[in-house]
């Protein structure tokens, strides 16, 4: 379980301090598929870089499985079981498919293994096994790819920063199915998206709404889902990559 509390984060701007969350307390519990929502600028990327160890904050504690991680590193943290995936998967110029499987697993997986993993998310596995992972693959694929890299892990959290983020529609709709895959094959584990899609914001257990650095709502998908769409309080949600009525979103 990953528990932040109280946690703040600030930067220096113009020579002035500038707070960007402001005492953010909540749990993600073992098992539980958490979506992070909000407006644009609300913070919602820096708390999943502050779970992810790429930064730190200024007051509060992170706590995973009941130890403290707050000073701990990224690799610290990945070597206990928590991934972070980026809004825009990165590229290995003259690393393969099958490498980046082997690196991601730990081991020197063979390529039977390796192709589970990529039909899992979805992808003919004889023809990207011996891929590049470079600028010739679509965003889409390249999502999918990052989560084949994620299920080779088998972590207890995975942390997704708007895994829609320049992916097509039809990519999209295919990547909803893979995280239904995703938490069906690995067990004990729980996953944390921060998205503005009603799709995910729909698969998921518990929401957050995350608004000017501050925790405005959470609960269940059940409680919270119904304030969000198509109300003039909405937050920024998208529907299929075009923004519901509510404040603006970069769908």
């Amino acid at each position: 379980m990953l528990e932040l509390k109280n946690v703040c984060f600030g930067v220096e701007s113009d020579g002035k301090d500038k707070e960007i969350i402001r005492n953010v307390s909540f749990e993600i519990p073992d098992n539980k598929l958490v979506v992070i929502t909000g407006p644009n600028g609300g913070g919602k990327s820096t708390v999943a870089k502050l779970i992810a160890g790429i930064e730190k904050p200024t007051e509060g504690k992170i706590y995973f499985n009941g130890e403290d991680i707050t000073e701990k590193s990224i690799t610290e943290r990945a070597k206990m079981g928590i991934a972070y995936a980026f809004q825009n998967p990165v590229k290995f110029k003259g690393i393969h498919v099958l490498d980046l499987l082997k690196i991601a697993s730990g081991k020197n997986i063979n390529i039977a293994e390796a192709c589970e993993y990529l039909s899992a998310v979805g992808l003919c596995a004889r023809d990207y096994i011996g891929r590049e992972v470079n600028s010739s693959l679509s965003g889409g694929e390249l999502k999918r790819i990052e989560i084949a890299t994620v299920l080779a892990r088998s972590l207890s959290l995975s942390v997704f920063d708007e895994p829609e983020a320049g992916i097509d529609l039809w990519s999209f709709q295919n990547l909803i199915e893979v995280f239904g895959t995703m938490r069906k094959r690995i067990e004990n584990s729980s996953i944390l998206i921060i998205s503005h899609q009603e799709r995910i914001l729909e698969i998921s257990d518990e929401i957050i709404v995350l608004k000017d650095g501050s925790i405005e709502k959470q609960g269940k998908k059940e409680d919270i889902l119904p304030t969000l769409i198509g109300t003039p309080e909405a937050l920024g949600v998208c529907r299929n990559n075009v923004p519901v009525k509510g404040e603006p979103a970069v769908c």
